[in-house]
């Protein structure tokens, strides 16, 4: 079980991060056109068994439940012509939305 993240994904969360120490955490839920979607929030607490990737005191951290659909992805932050956003590249999925924001396994 493992998951990265690039240094375009700790840069911008960096540039976001409301307090410094806080943690953004991205977990899987049920919902979207697909099935799954991912949720972003920044948190000031983690649990032991919690997932964490941990880059120049950046913190992100994966729970538990997640873990299971997550494992093997990259979090990357993504920057085009008029824009940008976290990308998952998650080999788990076997589909997803027209717009991207949901998956499915």
């Amino acid at each position: 079980m493992y998951i990265t993240a690039t240094n375009n994904a700790f840069k911008r969360i960096k540039v976001l991060q409301p307090d410094i120490g806080m943690i953004l955490r991205i977990s899987v839920d049920g919902g979207g056109c697909s099935g799954f979607q991912y949720k972003y929030e920044f948190v000031s607490e983690i649990t032991k068994k919690d997932y964490i990737i941990v880059q120049d005191d950046i913190k992100i951290a994966i729970d538990e439940v997640s873990m299971q659909y997550m494992s093997g992805c990259i979090i990357d932050f993504v920057e085009e012509l008029g824009t940008s956003y976290f990308e998952i590249k998650n080999p788990k999925a076997t589909g997803k939305c027209g717009c991207g924001n949901s998956f499915s396994v």
